[in-house]
């Protein structure tokens, strides 16, 4: 997985590549949380992500978490597989998906 990370000012866009699971959530979660003081818009941009795992959606979970207390967060260009599992999981009613 990559991640790409574009911040201005309190704005903050992170498009992901490739699969959010196990080997690579812990890789986003020390992303995140080194990137989210001060931050009150996050963005999260999925059109390159091709796949998301428990693990994932643990580290969007607490992503959101934190956004609730400081800002707003909203995932963007979710494929048809991701937003399968965020329907199947019931994230589609915790996050903002655009």
């Amino acid at each position: 997985m990559t991640i790409n990370k574009k911040q201005q000012g309190s704005q903050l866009e992170i498009a992901l590549a490739g699969r959010l699971d196990t080997t690579t959530a812990p890789q986003l979660e020390t992303e995140l949380k080194s990137s989210m003081d001060g931050v009150t818009g996050l963005v999260m941009d999925f059109s390159q992500l091709e796949y998301i795992s428990s693990a994932g959606l643990r580290v969007l979970l607490s992503a959101q978490k934190v956004m609730n207390q400081q800002g707003s967060m909203v995932i963007r260009n979710a494929n048809e597989t991701v937003m399968e599992v965020f329907e199947i999981t019931g994230f589609i009613d915790i996050l903002t998906v655009e």
